[in-house]
């Protein structure tokens, strides 16, 4: 993979992490990385990228981002040309702009006629609650209900609605750097954002301990900041696979049907992962590259 390559010819866990997640969005990964994926509820794709360098503890994010293909190089320019950590919307695309990143339309004729099918079929499905007319049957413009029923919707776990990069580099001088870019969630109310560009809940690296990063239902699981406890639990200790499966158990224990998954490795380049057995979702895989193989492995793990 082109952050290994980068890794080996001596370059920083940064610049992989960059490199490994930039690739992702040119190539569309899965769907759910970059342009011409996931619109929302407007039709519009708009991206989330954030990349933490664990030796500074810097960190550069951008939130609902539009018209600029490489939101993991804007959330990096970020964190290198400001003093800030997060740029949203309209301004972080004019930023980009002003950085030399160019303005192209995300749209492709895939995510226009993910789009139109979804109107189609009543805007089904949504995100919305508790306003008028009923989201489960109809389109907006919604207003709010006047009498608020408290009906919490029974959240299905869609696997295929979200799915993100993250990525978790270790260097020659022990430097650990992490990464994640999105295009979030099919259909998202405009101006959503999610776990992804948050810090700790998307992601998380400290070189004295370790890093993580998360995928799945960034709504519920930002709310647990689940990179940052596994970073916290491996520096007290515990071992990657125990980090991960102790930050996926505590979002469990209150939404027990939700569909994500955590990825850690700490300092000595120990690794591990875990996830919330859903229907559809009993088994996640994901990436390591590192000195013991060649190529890079697919690993897998049971969800519990």
């Amino acid at each position: 993979s082109v952050a290994w390559s980068t890794l080996q010819s001596g370059g920083s866990a940064l610049d992989a992490v960059e490199k490994g997640c930039a690739r992702c969005e040119t190539e569309q990964c899965d769907g759910s990385v970059g342009y011409g994926g996931s619109p929302d509820e407007s039709g519009e794709t708009t991206l989330d990228a954030m990349i933490m360098n664990g030796d500074t503890m810097e960190v550069g994010a951008v939130a609902d981002l539009k018209r600029i293909k490489n939101a993991i190089g804007v959330a990096r320019a970020v964190m290198e040309q400001t003093d800030h950590t997060l740029l949203v919307g309209e301004s972080a695309s004019l930023f980009a702009e002003n950085m030399g990143f160019i303005a192209e339309d995300l749209t492709t004729n895939k995510s226009m006629n993910i789009f139109l099918q979804w109107l189609k079929g009543n805007c089904q499905p949504n995100y919305r609650k508790n306003v008028f007319p009923d989201p489960s049957k109809s389109c907006g413009p919604y207003k709010p209900r006047a009498i608020l029923k408290q009906n919490r919707r029974k959240r299905h776990a869609n696997t295929h609605s979200h799915d993100t990069i993250g990525m978790i580099a270790l260097d020659q001088d022990g430097r650990v750097a992490a990464g994640t870019s999105t295009n979030g969630l099919t259909h998202k109310v405009p101006g959503r954002v999610g776990d992804s560009p948050i810090v700790g809940a998307g992601a998380y690296a400290d070189s004295s301990a370790g890093g993580a990063a998360a995928t799945g239902d960034g709504d519920v699981m930002m709310r647990f900041l689940p990179s940052y406890l596994a970073v916290e639990l491996m520096r007290a200790g515990a071992d990657p696979s125990a980090a991960c499966k102790t930050a996926i158990s505590r979002i469990k224990r209150h939404y027990s049907e939700f569909f994500g998954a955590i990825i850690c490795a700490n300092t000595t380049g120990h690794y591990g992962a875990a996830c919330n057995k859903v229907p559809g979702f009993s088994q996640f895989h994901y990436m390591v590259s590192n000195t013991e193989s060649d190529t890079p492995l697919l690993k897998s793990v049971d969800c519990f």
